[in-house]
């Protein structure tokens, strides 16, 4: 089965933990403190790879978790940053994270996207000595990574997209221009998934998909076709393909409009897509009245399609005539405009810099109670989770850092006096900022 949407979980490998540690040696009493930094997490990341037609292989497998860094050691030994995770995708790939409202394009081989960044190992004690803290015995932990819910859909990358109504006789077609092999039948929605073949004309060769059939309301959810509608959002042209003699006897003008309509309503671009139309299956109807339609449809449009072709699959009429018209409406190579967006990789973004906030920037502080408060902002929520809050060198420390980038002045100007309760982070601790330690 062709799978062309995925919604997969992905998470950074955490930080590995500083650790706190004092030389050891002989003839060296008093050693100094020599704790290696933790080695970062592994990024979770997606790699363009061109030997995969869709997303089938995530129907298996949902969650995806990078290794997490090695803790430090001693003798300043720092933990060791892993190889992150890669996840093949085909081309063609759009990648959505709706939480954070990015999005990645994935269209050339080889191109790769940092979906979820590993944590950031912690510094060991050697880190923290100062004229009057020369032995620290505390050292910071790694931070966990990135984690969430990615939404992958598959674009196909084709030069030309046919479409048109069920039975309009878009796989025949198909079938008879390439060496594709697709289903074909007499009745409605024999094709239940795009087809790809390749079109080969002395030195080129383009790429035809062949869309599933639409129905009236298909992009709004209405039948089967609309959710192959944005496969044919990467298409240069489109193919329109009209049944000259269909079994309702219905005039071909009409299913082309019910088409464009559909076309025009989802969106994307695809109304401004140049257009050949094709009256196919003309081996049904006299030759005369072929010619007949084709005036009809040409006087109807007029300029709004590049050209007007009668084919039959059967006998092969107009075949050439149309492999010669899609081959001249497709530029030998792609506009500039249309040349894929370059993708979004390995900038950290600012939340996963130290945070270095300017004083009373970055946070919010807000009274849950009597003698109580919360402070919310990445950057402190950070700080807190490098640290526990349990050992008391690690708290002072961390009471230092708050004052340094004005949290606890805010805590001070909101009513907060020595020994209320502060949560951070969803930790909760008795603040005491200046209380000698025991």
């Amino acid at each position: 089965m062709f799978t062309d949407r995925a919604r997969i979980f992905v998470q950074g490998g955490r930080g590995g933990d500083g650790v706190v540690s004092f030389r050891r040696e002989a003839h060296v009493p008093r050693g100094g403190p020599d704790g290696g930094d933790g080695g970062r997490g592994g990024d979770v990341t997606l790699v363009c790879d061109p030997s995969l037609r869709d997303l089938q292989g995530f129907r298996r497998r949902a969650h995806y978790k990078a290794p997490r860094g090695a803790h430090g050691e001693g003798s300043n030994r720092h933990g060791a940053s892993p190889r992150g995770l890669e996840i093949p995708v085909p081309p063609g790939t759009a990648v959505v994270d709706p939480e954070r409202g990015t999005h990645w394009d994935l269209t050339r081989p080889g191109q790769r996207a940092v979906v979820a960044r590993g944590g950031s190992g912690g510094r060991g004690n050697r880190h923290f000595t100062s004229s009057t803290r020369q032995a620290p015995r505390f050292a910071e932990r790694g931070l966990p990574g990135e984690e969430g819910w990615i939404e992958l859909r598959l674009r196909l990358l084709a030069d030309v997209g046919l479409v048109g109504l069920p039975n309009a006789g878009k796989s025949s077609l198909l079938a008879r221009l390439t060496r594709a092999h697709p289903k074909v039948a007499d009745y409605p929605f024999t094709t239940v998934e795009p087809v790809l073949g390749t079109l080969d004309r002395g030195d080129r060769q383009l790429v035809i998909a062949d869309i599933p059939g639409l129905i009236e309301g298909a992009s709004t959810g209405a039948g089967l076709g609309h959710e192959f509608l944005a496969h044919v959002e990467r298409t240069r042209l489109l193919v329109h393909v009209l049944d000259i003699a269909p079994l309702d006897g219905s005039d071909p003008a009409g299913g082309y409009e019910t088409v464009e309509r559909e076309l025009r309503e989802h969106g994307a671009g695809l109304e401004r897509l140049p257009r050949i139309v094709c009256l196919s299956k003309v081996d049904l109807v006299p030759a005369e009245e072929a010619d007949a339609a084709r005036e009809r449809m040409r006087s109807a449009l007029g300029g709004e399609v590049l050209g007007i072709v009668v084919t039959s699959a059967v006998t092969g009429r107009g075949l050439d005539e149309l492999a010669d018209a899609i081959l001249e409406a497709v530029p030998v190579e792609p506009a500039e405009a249309e040349a894929p967006p370059p993708e979004r990789l390995a900038e950290p973004e600012a939340e996963h810099r130290l945070y270095r906030p300017a004083a009373g920037e970055g946070f919010e502080v807000s009274r849950t109670g009597e003698g109580s408060f919360r402070v919310t902002g990445v950057g402190v929520e950070r700080l807190i989770a490098r640290h526990d809050t349990t050992n008391e060198e690690a708290l002072a420390y961390l009471e230092d850092r708050l004052r340094t980038i004005g949290v606890i002045g805010a805590l001070e100007a909101a009513g907060f006096t020595p020994g209320d309760d502060v949560e951070i982070g969803g930790v909760v601790f008795e603040l005491d900022p200046g209380a000698p330690l025991r």
